[in-house]
């Protein structure tokens, strides 16, 4: 039997992806841009085991055994052992049985990314089985989820929307031009983890449960009802895209937090402008957005950008120097809960400093507890594989998951 262990990383859209072209192979109405995290604090991880001996491919998420026909689990071993054929890697293993087993150690489905991580995982892991290169399977991520074709690489990332050559109608069309369509819609890295090192990222978690309309559902009621997204699509977020793409690269912050803003202010709005509406962010979330503008007024610039994806829970980003101001400001105006003693309340990257927080005169101090815990992180790269060592892998040597959940 072989295994292989690797770890993906979530990544956080500064430029939203909501809504496809194509349900089927999951291309996107629009270009959208993302920050990579970390997988020091937050990552999924997958363990492959291939044996001759398997009599079927099973897969485990998070201690559970689940089928593994779902359509978007299917299309991806199915993409990739055609994939692995056509370049003839692999040897004989390609024709082998797949015991997958697969966790994160954050949220699931709490508008958290954490479908993203959990496939781009799934796809790279296997890939490096199959003897494929990592580098260009993207698009194979991209049909189990949208956004995980970002994870597949650091830094920050841009996924593509179909060029307008290969648009069409769906019926007719040939087997050679979807192939070339589900390649043409993939991810590059815009720059580099190391190319903006100073880049952190804060995320608030305010509720860790599964959201109540899944971002599927809920992409398809946008695009069929919002006005107001169709004119984002055609009129907003292109431009949007060139000037973030630049202030990415200038190391321009004032406007990367800017537009990371704006972008996400509009994406709610477009899901409030959906019929029947579709709301993800309460009260809490309201709270953060009001506590960054006013923490940006009194530091006298912008900061800090919040950024929410279809989820209650913020992003912040904001650069290094200004980590040890913002978590001593937010633990002031955002206390823990009492309850909380046993548990850190700020989790991730440690601050050697803890200054005076900023007075906020136009922000009044919340309830103790209306978040749950602060991860404190940084732009990080792509995935990896790991050392092939017994204790990094979740399969046993008879191939199931050493971790199983009644």
């Amino acid at each position: 039997m072989k295994i292989c262990t690797g770890i993906a990383p979530v990544n956080i859209a500064v430029i939203k992806y909501w809504g496809k072209k194509d349900e089927k192979l999951i291309l996107p109405m629009n270009d959208s841009i993302s920050g990579t995290l970390s997988t020091d604090e937050m990552h999924a991880k997958t363990s492959v085991g291939l044996s001759p001996d398997f009599t079927e491919d099973k897969l485990w998420l998070n201690g559970k055994e689940v089928s593994v026909h779902q359509p978007r689990v299917a299309v991806c071993l199915s993409e990739l052992r055609k994939l692995a054929q056509q370049k003839k890697s692999g040897g004989e293993i390609v024709q082998w049985r797949m015991h997958i087993c697969s966790e994160n150690n954050f949220p699931t489905a709490a508008g958290l990314a954490s479908s993203a991580a959990g496939y781009s995982c799934l796809v790279f892991t296997i890939a490096h089985a199959l003897g494929l290169d990592s580098s260009q399977v993207s698009h194979i991520a991209r049909q189990g989820s949208g956004s995980a074709c970002r994870s597949m690489f650091g830094g920050f990332v841009r996924w593509r929307a179909l060029p307008s050559e290969l648009e069409g109608k769906q019926s007719g069309e040939s087997e050679e031009l979807r192939r070339k369509q589900s390649e043409a819609s993939n991810a590059e890295q815009v720059i580099s983890e190391a190319y903006w090192g100073s880049m952190r990222v804060i995320i608030l978690v305010v509720n860790d449960q599964a959201k109540s309309t899944s971002s599927t559902d809920g992409m398809q009621r946008t695009t069929l009802t919002s006005t107001l997204y169709t004119h984002r699509v055609h009129n907003v977020v292109p431009e949007r895209c060139e000037r973030m793409e630049t202030a990415l690269k200038e190391k321009d912050f004032a406007t990367f937090a800017q537009l990371t803003m704006r972008d996400s202010n509009q994406f709610h709005a477009c899901c409030l402008d959906t019929y029947p509406p579709i709301v993800y962010m309460n009260d809490t979330s309201h709270a953060v957005v009001r506590f960054v503008h006013d923490f940006n007024t009194m530091a006298g610039d912008t900061k800090v950008a919040y950024t929410f994806d279809a989820g209650p829970n913020a992003c912040l980003y904001l650069l290094e120097s200004t980590v040890p101001l913002l978590l001593s400001t937010l633990v002031q105006y955002f206390p823990p809960s009492s309850a909380m003693a046993a548990a850190p309340y700020v989790r991730g990257l440690k601050c050697s400093t803890t200054p005076t927080p900023l007075e906020l005169p136009s922000f009044t101090p919340q309830p103790a507890g209306l978040l749950q815990y602060l991860i404190s992180t940084k732009i990080g790269s792509g995935p990896k594989i790991l050392d092939d060592i017994p204790n990094n892998h979740l399969l046993n040597e008879q191939g199931t998951p050493k971790h199983l959940t009644s």
